[in-house]
């Protein structure tokens, strides 16, 4: 079964984040990250708190993003890393987490995220997406060979729709990551259902 993550900006909601993150976790994405990278980590300390006990609520993995401190006083044990930030850690720092993964951009950052010890890695930017208007997606060809590269579970990020979805699947993907569809839906059941539908169907 193909994996669906959400990646969370809250800036992109139409209502109060909190609301709309309620509606994602009672749909059953296989990890929240809470992205949220504009905050300060105090802020992003309360927030990860409340999103982690949402998350909970709906048994859903939550994965806090960048700020390793706060996983660690949170006792949450997924987080997601830049790559510059995973390689500034020894292995004792590691060994506190049950799963560590991080962001690649190429077959370079690929091979050093597996050497680095990485549990799974997110490959970007497959299209063309509003985060990075403009700049031309790297497409599936990249993503076809990152998937070659490593026997990590690899997910998909940017520009990922439910109608480009299966193109992701079929290039090798273990699954994808949405950000805005996420946020901004209004019936995130609905959206999920098709996501599914288009991917494993």
């Amino acid at each position: 079964m193909c994996k669906i993550i959400c990646i969370t900006n809250r800036k992109l909601c139409r209502v109060d984040f909190s609301v709309q993150l309620e509606k994602i976790a009672a749909a059953q994405p296989d990890m929240v990250i809470l992205r949220e990278k504009d905050m300060r980590e105090d802020e992003y300390s309360i927030l990860a708190e409340k999103s982690a006990e949402i998350c909970r609520k709906y048994e859903v993995p939550f994965a806090v993003n960048s700020f390793r401190n706060t996983a660690l006083k949170k006792g949450i044990k997924r987080i997601h890393l830049p790559l510059h930030i995973l390689r500034e850690l020894t292995p004792e720092d590691k060994a506190v987490f049950d799963i560590i993964g991080t962001s690649v951009h190429s077959k370079e950052d690929t091979e050093e995220a597996v050497a680095l010890g990485a549990g799974y890695i997110i490959a970007g930017h497959i299209f063309e997406t509003e985060c990075k208007k403009g700049l031309a997606g790297r497409g599936t060809d990249f993503l076809k060979e990152i998937c070659n590269t490593v026997k990590l579970p690899v997910y998909a990020i940017g520009g990922i729709t439910a109608d480009n979805a299966a193109e992701c699947i079929k290039a090798g993907a273990d699954g994808i990551c949405l950000m805005s569809s996420f946020m901004q839906a209004e019936n995130v059941s609905e959206f999920m259902d098709r996501l599914r539908g288009v991917m494993n169907g």
